[in-house]
């Protein structure tokens, strides 16, 4: 018996280590490629005189032997650099990085308080108040949202446009705050569908506390807000951290919204853009890397620091529901 259990273990680890080995080895060779000194385009005119393809910007350029880029062959970078950084900010030519990233910072943040407060009071309704229809309403609820958002597009867009959020011709000009709004709307609008697991927590909390606090004379708003809310914080990070992750690393929806103003693009576009279509992945490609360590950076810091409420929401709220 000790022998099975020593060898499902072992197995279990291998497999594990394996799982790991894969999960880790793309992350640290972005990280790592996001160090390596960044690859120039350049053209030699008749003179003699070499042109290097990107804007002069106090760098020394990093050009291959014959001129062509190619596939890298070696795993660490051979020269370290920390240009790619640099030129994300300062290279505004193509793209200017730190203006999509105040966008999608603004969109993620008012995305994340709008449907924190959606999904808690769609809950807490479901969880406390016993109405005609609560149960219909969830069922159907969960139903819905088990269509993926992607299907609603071409709609989505043409409501926006109706609404004037959106341009109707290639000559009408919106501001960029237009487009914000409007992805705003597009990611806050179908956050009560996300209720389940909210509702689930909330049933983990007494009734008895709310019918002391009834008798005291609290309504069914002050008991939410003053005395349900501040016991169910692990459930409260959990959704604010769900619901700043989709608008963070969001590509669909935001392509199709704003479309080609790269004034109003997301950071999942550009980056998207500097390895296809757009972009060139012998200029971009130590940019891109540079670019998706820094996106990643705002997930990783909230996870890491409030990881013991992300835990406790998902646990507590898989109790009941």
């Amino acid at each position: 018996m000790r022998f099975r259990r020593g060898l499902a273990n072992t197995i279990i680890y291998i497999v594990l280590i394996i799982l790991s080995f894969v999960w880790l080895v793309p992350i640290i060779w972005l990280i790592l490629q996001s160090f390596r000194a960044p690859v120039y385009r350049y053209s030699i005119d008749g003179a003699g005189n070499m042109t290097i393809g990107a804007v002069n910007l106090g760098l020394t350029p990093i050009v291959p032997a014959n001129g062509v880029w190619s596939w890298l062959g070696y795993f660490i970078p051979q020269k370290w650099s920390l240009d790619n950084y640099y030129l994300l900010f300062k290279d505004t030519t193509q793209y200017n990085y730190l203006k999509n990233f105040s966008n999608t910072f603004i969109v993620a943040i008012f995305t994340c308080i709008f449907s924190t407060i959606i999904v808690l009071l769609t809950a807490y309704a479901f969880s406390r108040i016993n109405f005609k229809a609560r149960k219909p309403l969830m069922k159907f609820l969960m139903i819905l949202g088990m269509f993926p958002g992607f299907m609603a597009m071409i709609a989505i867009y043409f409501i926006l446009k109706g609404i004037g959020l959106l341009p109707s011709t290639s000559c009408d000009f919106k501001p960029v705050s237009n487009y914000l709004i409007a992805l705003i709307l597009v990611n806050t609008s179908g956050a009560a569908m996300g209720y389940y697991v909210s509702k689930g927590f909330f049933d983990t909390i007494s009734y008895s506390i709310d019918e002391a606090a009834m008798i005291d004379g609290a309504n069914k708003a002050q008991i939410f807000w003053h005395i349900t809310l501040p016991l169910a914080k692990p459930i409260v990070i959990y959704q604010a951290l769900t619901a700043f992750m989709g608008p963070w690393g969001d590509y669909i929806f935001s392509s199709t919204i704003t479309r080609t103003n790269k004034d109003a693009w997301s950071i999942a576009q550009v980056l998207y853009s500097m390895i296809a279509g757009l972009g060139d992945m012998a200029l971009y490609f130590t940019r891109y890397a540079a670019g998706a360590v820094l996106l990643s950076i705002p997930i990783v810091i909230l996870f890491i620091w409030l990881q013991k409420y992300y835990v406790t929401g998902v646990t507590g709220g898989a109790v009941k529901g």
